[in-house]
């Protein structure tokens, strides 16, 4: 029996994406989609899925919200929180909330497989970026902007960096376009830089490219 999965996003290129990529998988399917908050309860209820993939910011009616009021009348419905952040707030406010998973938008994809089969499973599941964040937090650690890149992104940096398009990392790394994208905003956003030049400089400062 395949695993009925609804995906909650209000960003459509990465829910299509997703999309695409459960599509891949012969034991998941899934049976409705929604960029609107408010919709996610009536679906829901008329869909009867056993895994909602819930994006945090939703118009409408927020991804905590939903979480609360998906608690009280659909227990069984497990759900795993998505968000462009893996600041601990969130993830630990989803957690509270009833998510029993938590994957950044960075690192869906395999991750998100990994959370799905852990889910059906009756198992929590934190992505390594999501559980990195909560341990930094716990041992309340400094570090500097640039220490706090994840392998992925490193890999992304770099790539963007020797001049590839997002289309070519997506095809060099196994991910989907959108996922570079996430990526790309999240580097740019931890290291304060708003443009490729910027970015090529810093790699070239950290060694993850050559001057030459």
């Amino acid at each position: 029996m395949k695993l009925r999965i609804l995906l909650a996003d209000d960003h459509q290129m990465f829910r299509e994406a997703i999309r695409i990529l459960l599509e891949r998988e012969p034991h998941l399917e899934v049976v409705a989609e929604t960029g609107d908050g408010l919709e996610v309860l009536r679906l829901v209820r008329e869909t009867s899925p056993q895994i909602v993939c819930l994006d945090i910011e939703m118009p409408g009616l927020n991804g905590i919200e939903i979480m609360r009021r998906l608690s009280g009348c659909c227990p069984q419905v497990k759900v795993i929180g998505l968000s462009i952040f893996s600041d601990p707030r969130y993830v630990l406010d989803m957690m509270n909330a009833g998510a029993s998973a938590y994957v950044t938008k960075a690192a869906a994809g395999a991750e998100l497989l990994r959370a799905i089969d852990a889910v059906s499973r009756g198992q929590a599941y934190f992505c390594p970026d999501a559980t990195n964040a909560i341990k930094d937090a716990v041992t309340s650690r400094a570090e500097p902007a640039g220490a706090k890149l994840g392998n992925r992104e490193r890999q992304v940096l770099k790539l963007v960096a020797e001049g590839h398009t997002s289309a070519q990392i997506a095809e060099r790394l196994g991910i989907v376009s959108a996922t570079v994208e996430v990526h790309r905003r999240n580097i740019m956003r931890k290291l304060d830089m708003h443009s490729v030049a910027e970015l090529t400089r810093y790699a070239i400062r950290n060694g993850l490219v050559s001057s030459s």
